[in-house]
């Protein structure tokens, strides 16, 4: 897992290193400096002039230890601090002071075209309200230079927790955070401002002692590599699902879930769907079928299903009409087993919440902000004002684990442990990515790993699938079943 940290949180983690630790503030900002002329020559950037706009805190202060390194190194640097000399840090005082004692240029005016690289370490992880005045004067400017941007920690007007553009924003080629990657630079439109992200250790560390709430991470590939092969197990071992899917002329949303499933690893599938879909599985025959009609006997066919499987799953195209509608309360009231709700499955929840919080069997609810917006009332813009704070409660209100779809899927079982997927891309946006996905979470909890733990790992890699098919089709050519076919690959990887 990689720890993720708000700006209020970062804030509190570098005061317990300078203050109960012992480390001084002004080595951290040594280090900082360091770890971006690091990088920026690592990257390669035109460092034939560089411009450092400083602001007048501890940011500002990192930039001008940018500056002195970037002279001191042969390549020219010039300062130019926007912020009022009489709100300046203790440490930004010092820090150009020290660079005045080794004659670097500061500067009071600029021309853009003069310079081929700009370091912005005007605003850092503390801002909470619009860029104004002068700041926002200078940032807009940068929108019209042409050379590359660097950014010190964050990109100065984007806020630290949600990504959103604080009335103006940097727009960097490069921005380097230090100690932790911060929320903000991970959720849209922060995450393309900041353009490549590094983190870099600068000795800011969490301990066990500092509890961090919420806690934040990010999957990574190294939780895949807990997804085992029982090389003496059967098809029973890797799970039975049940999966209530397709309605009347839709018939795609059941293969692709169901084939999403398959290729993460399920022993054996068995698809709930209306019989005039029968016809269009001939193409699927991993897959067992149970057909139905409005002459079936519904609560019969369900506690058939039910009793085989080892988790549920509906939703992928069913529709909203009152047949499916009963499913949804059958599976609801008298399901024991692992259930995952998608697509009209979740349409169909309104006035069925306190069904979602009674159930025995643990929940995966895969919303996108639409559906998450038409069963809470909470429009997708005031999701993105708190993504995860949001998130956490109605997980919580549900008694559910809740995937959040976005570009950024945020995933909670309540609010004080928050996931937030780094993996994926825009080419994902295609019709039935959504069921795979689903597929995806069925099949890993087929093969009994918890419904949280599930959720996560399904959601990182269903991303690292899209990643991989990206890399071979193109972002504008994935079709969803090529998403499944890498997810099968990146587990033949592992």
């Amino acid at each position: 897992m990689e720890l993720l940290v708000t700006g209020e949180q970062m804030k509190n983690l570098d005061r317990i290193t300078i203050r109960e630790m012992g480390v001084p503030s002004l080595v951290l900002m040594e280090r900082a400096g360091l770890a971006v002329f690091e990088e920026m020559k690592k990257e390669k950037l035109p460092l034939e002039r560089t411009l450092v706009l400083c602001g007048g805190g501890n940011n500002g202060a990192d930039g001008v230890v940018i500056a002195r390194l970037l002279s001191l190194a042969g390549y020219p640097a010039d300062v130019c601090i926007l912020g009022n000399p009489e709100h300046f840090t203790d440490e930004m005082k010092k820090q150009i002071d020290i660079g005045k004692n080794y004659g670097i240029s500061f500067v009071n005016t600029f021309r853009l075209h003069e310079y081929t690289t700009i370091v912005d370490a005007i605003l850092g992880v503390g801002l909470s309200r619009e860029v104004s005045g002068k700041y926002r004067d200078v940032i807009c400017r940068l929108h019209g230079f042409s050379g590359k941007v660097v950014s010190v920690d964050i990109p100065s007007g984007i806020s630290a927790d949600t990504g959103a553009i604080l009335g103006a924003a940097v727009k960097a080629d490069l921005t380097v955070t230090f100690g932790y990657r911060k929320t903000g630079l991970c959720f849209y439109p922060g995450a393309a401002f900041a353009g490549k992200t590094v983190v870099a250790d600068i000795g800011i560390y969490r301990d066990k002692k500092t509890l961090l709430k919420p806690e934040i991470s990010a999957c990574t590939r190294d939780e895949l590599k807990l997804l085992r092969r029982n090389p003496e197990g059967n098809k029973g071992t890797f799970g039975k699902i049940f999966l209530v899917a397709g309605s009347r002329d839709i018939f795609g949303a059941a293969y692709l879930s169901g084939y999403g499933a398959m290729k993460t690893g399920a022993g054996m599938l068995k698809i709930c769907t209306p019989r005039d879909n029968r016809g269009m599985f001939g193409g699927f025959p991993e897959a067992m079928l149970q057909v139905y009609d409005e002459d079936t006997d519904i609560e019969a066919m369900m506690k058939e299903g039910m009793e085989w499987a080892d988790v549920y799953g509906i939703g992928p195209g069913i529709g909203t009409d009152p047949l499916a509608r009963k499913i949804l309360e059958i599976l609801l009231s008298r399901g024991t087993k692992p259930l995952v709700i998608d697509a009209d499955g979740i349409n169909l929840l309104k006035g069925r919440e306190e069904l979602l919080k009674n159930y025995p069997g643990g929940t995966i609810l895969t919303p996108h902000l639409g559906e998450f917006s038409r069963l809470t009332g909470i429009s997708p813009a005031a999701w993105k004002r708190d993504p995860a704070g949001i998130t956490g409660r109605y997980a919580r209100e549900w008694n559910t684990v809740l995937i959040c779809k976005d570009a950024r899927t945020v995933i909670a079982q309540n609010p004080d442990r928050i996931f937030i997927n780094l993996s994926g891309n825009d080419g994902m946006a295609t019709a039935g990515s959504g069921d795979v996905l689903t597929g995806i979470l069925l099949g890993l909890l087929a093969q009994k790993m918890p419904t949280l733990e599930a959720a996560y790992t399904g959601v990182y890699l269903h991303g690292a699938a899209g990643d991989r098919a990206a890399m071979e089709k193109g972002r504008a050519g994935i079709l969803a079943r090529d998403i499944a076919d890498g997810t099968a690959m990146i587990l033949k990887e592992l």
